[in-house]
């Protein structure tokens, strides 16, 4: 080994100590007075968004890291107030801003901002809370149909659902609106409302009663060998029947039981063996041609049904 190659070998030694020696002695070394270390802000992570899309007034939180009170929530360029719920979560309220695909993110009072993530903002849905009245008789007036729905977010441009089916309503506040209920069959209708961007209200139910009440019954026109029984009341029907039960008066003993005519009147036919006869006046009012064999009081029952089956309660009368 010559002398050359031994002493290039210490010296190389030499000089790698005295490096690691330096740079051992510097990180130990507190910065000189004047030298503050930069220390760098923590960043806004966004973990989770609950909903990620919704429509005005609804709440939304943020779950994550670095949030302050002081944080801000925007939608595009649009500053949300926002309320801290704890270290790690944060919520706002959507404002009423167009709907469309919105750029949502987090900015603290130092200037730090988040991500952006996509947030699609809906329309305004409109919600239905009731309906005023929620019962109608089949046979109620036409001007009587009125149908106030109370709720909320309806628009000028609005229409009524009418099982499915858009009919004229009037708009009246965004909190309520009104339609005249069309001549349909009786039962159980949903009623929504639809706003002009498509979004549809839940249905609520409105039920058309087509069930035949009598309330009065009174005599009228007597004749030498008949006379009118006016019977008063609603959902009376062109072609209702009127159901009359009458006791017979074979068995004065009273041994035997009691047996009953009973007579199907239909309104707006004739029967050729029957001479009495109900005569439809409107759906408020029917009017029974009696034809009596004697002029003593007797005690029968009435009943109206209609067409589709409904019947009302039967009316104990006394007349001739």
């Amino acid at each position: 080994m010559s002398v050359r190659f031994v002493i290039a070998f210490i010296m190389i030694n030499l000089l790698t100590a005295s490096f690691y020696t330096v740079a051992a002695e510097s990180q130990d070394d507190p910065p000189k007075s004047g030298h503050v270390r930069e220390e760098h802000p923590t960043a806004i992570t966004i973990l989770s968004i609950i909903p990620a899309q919704g429509e005005p007034e609804t709440s939304v939180t943020l779950s994550g890291s670095g949030f302050t009170e002081k944080t801000t929530a925007f939608l595009g360029n649009t500053p949300v107030p926002t309320e801290v719920l704890g270290p790690k979560q944060l919520s706002f309220d959507i404002p009423r801003l167009p709907p469309g695909l919105y750029a949502l993110f987090l900015k603290r009072e130092d200037g730090t901002t988040s991500r952006a993530y996509n947030f699609s903002l809906f329309p305004p849905k409109p919600v239905v809370y009731s309906l005023s009245p929620d019962t109608m008789y089949a046979c109620t007036p036409d001007k009587d149909r009125d149908v106030v729905i109370s709720g909320r977010n309806f628009q000028e441009k609005s229409q009524v659902l009418f099982d499915g089916a858009a009919i004229r309503g009037s708009f009246l506040s965004p909190e309520s609106f009104s339609f005249k209920v069309p001549r349909v069959v009786a039962g159980l209708h949903q009623i929504q409302v639809k706003n002009s961007e498509d979004a549809q209200s839940g249905a609520q139910g409105l039920f058309i009663d087509a069930r035949p009440e009598i309330d009065s019954v009174t005599t009228s026109e007597e004749n030498v060998n008949n006379y009118n029984l006016v019977i008063g009341g609603r959902n009376f029907q062109q072609d209702s029947t009127l159901v009359v039960t009458e006791e017979r008066d074979l068995d004065q003993s009273g041994i035997q039981p009691p047996s009953f005519d009973v007579k199907r009147l239909r309104s707006g036919t004739a029967s050729a063996t029957e001479r009495e006869r109900t005569v439809f006046v409107n759906c408020g009012k029917l009017i029974y041609q009696r034809f009596p064999y004697s002029s003593t009081l007797k005690n029968f029952k009435v009943q109206v049904v209609n067409p589709g089956g409904e019947e009302s309660s039967e009316v104990q009368v006394s007349a001739p």
